[in-house]
């Protein structure tokens, strides 16, 4: 890999309604700590706008991060469109007990199918829900195997692409058993 790359994700920012519900969705259910709450007066698109930003740690120093605007035309303005879907999520990888943590405390708070489920992916298990805010997240536990995986899949990632983009559809991942996923869970 090239020493030129990004080093890590800093932070993924999203709007939310509010900071509270947020806060105790993603310290109390979650897990993740609030590490930083921003509040400033910023200058966007030449208007001075009052904003709170609050930031939730994960272990690798990076951060989920959300805006909440105090002004309420500034929040219609600037809130995140909300379609939720199982193709644009946020995914975080965690460990099994991790994961079963997460799980445990999703259902002991209220979530349940179907607005949150499990898929085995065959190369990881991921964990899905919904936040407060519409934003799917996926808690992924890597497959055993995963580090072959990935060296297959860095190898054969151009001709792949390339076979797809052709025409030729069929599935390339040997690790997943379709016969267990739900249909509605094949991504």
């Amino acid at each position: 890999m090239s020493t030129s790359l990004p080093v890590r994700v800093h932070h993924y920012g999203w709007t939310v309604d509010d900071q509270e519900v947020n806060r105790r969705f993603y310290e109390g259910v979650i897990g993740l700590p609030l590490i930083a709450t921003w509040t400033e007066i910023e200058d966007i698109d030449g208007v001075e706008r009052a904003l709170s930003h609050t930031f939730y740690g994960l272990a690798d120093g990076s951060a989920l991060a959300f805006f909440q605007m105090a002004d309420p035309g500034d929040q219609r303005e600037f809130n995140t469109p909300i379609n939720p879907t199982p193709i644009r999520h946020l995914a975080l990888k965690v460990e099994q007990e991790v994961q079963d943590a997460i799980r445990r405390r999703l259902a002991d708070a209220g979530y349940a199918e179907p607005s949150t489920f499990v898929v085995n992916h065959g190369y990881c298990v991921s964990l899905y829900t919904v936040d407060p805010n519409g934003l799917q997240l996926e808690f992924t536990v890597d497959h055993p195997d995963v580090e072959n995986i990935n060296a297959e899949r860095l190898r054969t990632a151009h001709a792949d692409l390339a076979r797809w983009l052709g025409g030729d559809h069929s599935s390339n991942n040997a690790w997943r058993d379709d016969v267990t996923a739900a249909p509605e869970s094949r991504l």
